[in-house]
């Protein structure tokens, strides 16, 4: 039989009581098979713990407050849910941004830059040239859509566009003249085509024929523009068909005209008109055009390239 056994200190005057609770119900209180020290409740209670030691012990190290603990007081997400978390790395900058109430910017949108989309359920990041291309293919029937441009230039040999058809998506093509100036007077604007993406273009005299002359070295946009310092250049627009198709000639017709401004009589303008209806004189699928002068350089000016959308 096991024996209790009560130790009073002998260094000790201090009386300490054991009572009883006011019940008439029989209890019993096992003492564990173990050495150590009961710790005792700040204040009485008939609440049960219910928890094992195993539970209890796994708050041993823990040094989060009662008010860090208590944030978690009202969560209802699964540990699953939590686990989305893992891995995140932005700031909550970064997260606020798809808050509804965040205010709009002006930042430019340029190349490179992305946005966040809904890919069939799954969020991706998608870069805004990407989004421009499929917002080309929903345009309606006829509308013009911008393409390329080749900016200002300044004094450079010639303006090429290459890879830049698609006859899935557009009819034919626009490539609007923004004073285009000759280095060299009076010569003429050609546009010159090219079957292997612009590293060879064809600039055989007899190649080309314009209007009644059979004998070009391109297709016409303007004849003649002056390169004085009263003169501003090629304006308008000139359209290339049937550039892509191996079985048809490519055929243009040029709307453009050069300027002539005389400070001397209030900036007057005269101009040229071009209406020329230019051909390529043998079927190919041409995939790169470029616009030079028949003689010397481009000294100034842009061409900007649209496509026609497709009916």
């Amino acid at each position: 039989m096991s024996k209790i056994a009560f130790s009073p200190n002998a260094n000790g005057n201090g009386v300490f009581t054991i009572s009883s609770p006011n019940s008439g119900t029989n209890r019993a209180i096992a003492l564990p098979d173990a050495a150590g020290t009961i710790p005792l409740l700040a204040a009485a209670s008939n609440t049960a713990i219910t928890s094992t030691p195993a539970e209890l012990n796994i708050l041993d190290g823990v040094t989060s407050t009662a008010a860090e603990l208590n944030i978690l007081d009202g969560v209802t997400s699964t540990a699953a849910e939590l686990n989305i978390l893992d891995g995140v790395t932005a700031t909550a900058a970064e997260i606020n941004l798809i808050d509804g109430g965040t205010a709009r910017g002006t930042t430019a949108v340029a190349d490179g830059d992305g946005f966040l989309t809904n890919d069939g359920g799954t969020m991706r990041m998608t870069k805004v040239e990407t989004l421009a291309t499929y917002m080309g293919t929903k345009v309606g029937g006829g509308a013009r859509v911008f393409i390329a441009s080749s900016g200002v230039v300044s004094d450079v040999a010639a303006i090429a566009f290459t890879n830049v058809f698609d006859s899935s998506k557009f009819d034919y093509y626009v490539f609007t003249m923004l004073s285009v100036t000759p280095a060299n007077d009076a010569p003429d604007l050609v546009c010159q085509t090219s079957t292997d993406g612009g590293s060879n273009f064809e600039t055989t005299n007899g190649n080309y024929e314009s209007g009644q002359a059979a004998d070009k070295v391109g297709l016409l946009v303007s004849a003649q523009a002056g390169s004085d310092t009263n003169e501003d250049g090629v304006f308008g627009d000139f359209q290339i068909f049937e550039v892509e198709t191996s079985n048809k000639f490519t055929r243009s017709q040029s709307l453009c005209f050069n300027i002539q401004n005389n400070s001397s009589t209030h900036h007057f303008s005269s101009t040229t008109v071009n209406d020329a209806i230019s051909s390529r004189k043998a079927a190919e699928d041409n995939n790169a055009v470029r616009f030079v002068w028949t003689s010397g350089n481009i000294e100034s000016g842009e061409i900007v390239m649209y496509g026609i959308a497709n009916a």
